[in-house]
C-alpha cells in the first residue's frame, strides 16, 4: 500500500488570542460592546479590547461570581457584554449567577472561557477545566460553542454576539493548528466536514471532534486511510445546539462514529452526540476524551499522550468500533 505525506498544519495563534483579536473588532463596529475580566486579561487577552477602549472595560477583579453579575446587570441594561475568565474560574466560580441571573432570564451576556481542558499544562489541575461543557451545557437557554483554531475562534466570537441570548464561547491556552480556510462559514447550530483529496468519504467510520482534538483527528484520519479505512471527519464547533442532521448522516452513511474531546467523557459533547445517535440510528460509539480523574501537571504534549488524547489514540479507538459493526 502507497502511504501518503504526513499530513502538515500550519501552527496558527491560541484561540484565547483570536477571541482577543475579534473582540476588538466588534467594538470598533458597536459602541455598545463591553468587556470584562477577573484579573486574568493578559491571558485571556481581553487587554487588548482595555486598551483600546478602556471606558468600556471592566476589571472586576478575583471575582468571578461578581463578574457574571454585573455582565448580567449590563446585558439587561442594553450592553453586548463579553465576560472572560478561565473556564474552570467563570463556569464554577460563577455557576449560581450563570444559573439565576443569566440562564434563567435569557439575558444577552457572551461567557469566554480561556485555558480549557488540560492543554494548560504544567498550571496543574486546580486551573484545568475539563467540566465546562457538560455544566455549560446543562443551563437552559444557553449556546454553547467550541472553536478549534484561529479562524473558527474570530468567526464564532461574531456569532455569538449576533446571537440573541447567553453564549459559553470555549477557548484554549495553547497554540492551535489551523484546520479551517480564511471565509469558512461557522453558524450556531452547525458543524464543518473536511472535504479535500486528503480527507474521504468516511464509509467506516466518523470522528467527530471539537477544539485541539480536530486536529488531532485529521491526523488519526491520515493513519487510518494509510491501513485501507475510510474515515470522516466532523469539526462538531456548535456543541449546543448540536447539528443533528450531521450526525445523523455519519450514523447512516459509517455506521460508527468516535467522538474526540478535551473534556469528560461522561458529560462532553460524546454524551449529547450519543442521544442523538440513539434516538435516530443507533450504531457503535468510542469515545476519546478524559476518563473519570483530573490530570496531573506537565507539558501539554505530555499530558495529552498520558491521558489518551492523541491522533494516535483517536485512531485506535476507530479500528476499534470498526470491528463492531
Amino acid at each position: 500500500m502507497q502511504t501518503k505525506t504526513k499530513l502538515e498544519l500550519k501552527m496558527g495563534v491560541a484561540t484565547r488570542e483570536a477571541f482577543g483579536q475579534a473582540l476588538v473588532e466588534l467594538g470598533r463596529a458597536n459602541k455598545d460592546v463591553v468587556a470584562l475580566d477577573a484579573d486574568l486579561s493578559k491571558s485571556t487577552y481581553t487587554h487588548f479590547f482595555a486598551k483600546e477602549f478602556p471606558e468600556r472595560f471592566v476589571e472586576c477583579g478575583i471575582a468571578e461570581a461578581d463578574m457574571i453579575a454585573i455582565g448580567a446587570g449590563l446585558a439587561s441594561s442594553g450592553k453586548l457584554p463579553f465576560a472572560a475568565s478561565f473556564s474552570c474560574f467563570a463556569i464554577n466560580k460563577g455557576f449560581e449567577q450563570l444559573r439565576v441571573c443569566v440562564a434563567f432570564p435569557n439575558v444577552n451576556l457572551k461567557v469566554v472561557g480561556t485555558h480549557s481542558g488540560i492543554s494548560i499544562g504544567e498550571d496543574g489541575p486546580s486551573q484545568m477545566s475539563i467540566e465546562d461543557i457538560g455544566l455549560a451545557c446543562s443551563l437552559p437557554n444557553f449556546t454553547v460553542l467550541s472553536p478549534a483554531d484561529e479562524i473558527a475562534a474570530r468567526a464564532l466570537v461574531h456569532a455569538a454576539a449576533a446571537h440573541v441570548g447567553p453564549v459559553f464561547l470555549r477557548t484554549g491556552r495553547p497554540k492551535a493548528p489551523i484546520v479551517h480556510t480564511a471565509g469558512t462559514c461557522f453558524t450556531i447550530g452547525g458543524s464543518f466536514q473536511f472535504n479535500g483529496a486528503q480527507y474521504n468519504g468516511g464509509r467506516d467510520v466518523t470522528i467527530i471532534a471539537h477544539g485541539l482534538l480536530v486536529a488531532e483527528a485529521l491526523r488519526a484520519q491520515e493513519t487510518l486511510d494509510n491501513e485501507g479505512i475510510s474515515a470522516r471527519v466532523i469539526d462538531m464547533y456548535s456543541i449546543k445546539p448540536l447539528d443533528r442532521d450531521a450526525i445523523v448522516r455519519a450514523a447512516r452513511e459509517s455506521g460508527a462514529i468516535v467522538v474526540a474531546e478535551e473534556h469528560l467523557v461522561a458529560t462532553g459533547l460524546g454524551v449529547r452526540v450519543a442521544q442523538v445517535v440513539t434516538e435516530t440510528n443507533p450504531c457503535p460509539m468510542e469515545f476519546v476524551g478524559i476518563q473519570d480523574t483530573y490530570a496531573e501537571s506537565g507539558t501539554p504534549a505530555e499530558l495529552m499522550q498520558k491521558y489518551g488524547l492523541t491522533a494516535m489514540d483517536i485512531a485506535a479507538a476507530a479500528r476499534r468500533v470498526k470491528a463492531r459493526k
